[in-house]
């Protein structure tokens, strides 16, 4: 699963690991993360993340 990167304040989404405190479990995909999600770090929408090219 690729990873995806916020643009303002460089935090990592990783879907091996998910976001337990935002409420998104471990395999969670980015393209099945609510609309509604937050970057745990600086809380903009997830329309501000890029996928990171590896």
């Amino acid at each position: 699963m690729k990873l995806y990167r916020c643009e303002v304040c460089g935090y990592v989404y990783d879907p091996e690991i998910g976001d337990p405190d935002g409420g998104l479990a471990p395999g969670t995909a980015f393209e099945d993360i609510p609309e509604d999600w937050i970057c745990p770090v600086c809380g903009v929408t997830r329309d501000m993340f890029s996928p990171i090219d590896e």
